[in-house]
């Protein structure tokens, strides 16, 4: 049976898109008959590590190990490499222990060169999935600025690792485009695309009608809904103001916004001063297993994204979940967007940072209601042919396969 052991950033029982596709791959991984382990560096802090907690545990059913010791102190750039080290010193410790055939690390780049250092050392392969880059993620949340040292830094960081990696696979073509045009091999690079549990969201949820009456929902109401973080790349603003002018075709119309973060306070306020404001619901985040509640009773969920290199080259995963639980979706004309659905065909796009657009994409969605179903199946049947994890899986076991029969073959070793 063949031992991989995945190299992350965080894992379960923390919540995140992160944690989620970790989730998926690993259960599909191991459904399938692999024997798959995850670790964890240094930023993991869901168990208290730094104050004694497990260095191993099991979340929904996966095994975690984690690097203890607490967070790597120092100067910004030596922080970084003492939390290198110390991943690398983790795994190099547990795979001698285990035994694993492949390590499959995860970005960042600090667990993809983790893992490189670690698997040259033990002559393990290494395979390194890049699901966005960094410095355009810090970018798109506020934390970093375009075109800084640290910037430029961990794009250099990105592309030692994808040079010293056995294979590298992207989440989405953007990504994998824009490393060719870097100069890395293209035959080294293959795709993983987002993907969806269809045992956990593969049957629209029924309506919730205490939730409806709690929340002020009446039958018949449309409601366009968002599900996910509140960053300011996610456009939600942009949905603030396009409700007012929704609401002159559908004056019933209502929005649903669940979730947090960032950009929180800010839309709250903005949506307080809106002439919509009695349409506009915030919840708060809501507990996981309560997400499917808020799904039943959105009509149109909407992903109004703003034009950005982080929202070009990345695919979501939250549109591909609410195809796969039947609802409709409206999104802005952006690359990471556009590699998921086709205009009229699975979804509908409109362009991006314009909120009069939105208002018109939602309004003639919501006036053509005799094509939902078909819409819906579409959508539905596309998830299931291209996005179901125990059918994307089977592109990392042929690529771990490959690199375990140049081991064999005296084609990989520890100086390679």
């Amino acid at each position: 049976m063949t031992r991989v052991l995945h190299v992350l950033d965080h894992s379960l029982p923390l919540h995140s898109g992160y944690t989620f596709r970790t989730r998926a791959i690993m259960a599909a991984q191991s459904a399938s008959g692999l024997d798959v382990r995850g670790i964890t560096g240094l930023r993991h802090t869901a168990t208290g590590i730094e104050d004694g907690g497990p260095v191993a545990e099991v979340a929904e059913g996966l095994l975690f190990h984690r690097t203890d010791g607490g967070a790597a102190s120092g100067p910004a750039g030596m922080r970084e490499w003492r939390e290198i080290g110390r991943l690398s010193d983790a795994i190099a410790g547990l795979a001698r222990e285990w035994r694993p055939d492949v390590l499959h690390a995860h970005s960042p780049a600090l667990c993809g060169l983790a893992a490189v250092r670690a698997g040259k050392a033990l002559g393990i392969p290494v395979v390194y999935e890049i699901r966005a880059f960094w410095e355009d993620a810090a970018v798109g949340n506020g934390t970093g600025r375009a075109g800084s040292v640290r910037y430029r830094l961990t794009r250099a960081l990105e592309d030692r690792v994808v040079a010293d990696a056995d294979a590298v696979f992207t989440i989405c073509h953007g990504l994998r485009d824009d490393l060719i045009a870097r100069g890395h091999p293209a035959g080294k690079i293959g795709l993983s695309p987002n993907g969806v549990d269809l045992a956990m969201f593969g049957d629209p949820p029924p309506r919730d009608d205490a939730l409806a009456s709690q929340l002020g929902v009446e039958p018949g109401d449309p409601v366009v809904g968002f599900i996910g973080s509140f960053y300011d790349y996610e456009g939600l603003d942009i949905l603030i103001d396009a409700m007012p002018l929704l609401r002159e075709r559908h004056p019933g119309a209502r929005l649903l916004l669940v979730g947090g973060g960032p950009m929180d306070a800010a839309l709250r306020t903005q949506a307080a001063a809106s002439p919509a404001s009695a349409a506009i619901h915030f919840t708060g985040r809501v507990p996981h297993g309560e997400v499917e509640r808020y799904y039943s009773l959105v009509d149109v969920q909407a992903y109004p994204r703003k034009a950005s290199r982080l929202t070009e080259l990345v695919t979501p995963l939250k549109p591909l979940e609410a195809m796969a639980q039947g609802c409709l979706v409206a999104a802005s004309d952006v690359g990471g967007h556009r590699e998921l659905m086709v205009d009229g065909e699975t979804g509908v796009l409109f362009p991006p940072d314009d909120a009069e657009a939105c208002a018109d994409a939602l309004a003639a969605l919501l006036d053509a209601r005799h094509a939902w179903p078909a819409l819906r199946e579409r959508a539905r049947s596309h998830v299931r042919d291209r996005h179901d994890w125990a059918r994307n899986i089977r592109r990392y076991q042929d690529v771990y396969q490959l690199l375990l029969t140049r081991r064999a073959d005296g084609k990989l070793s520890a100086a390679a």
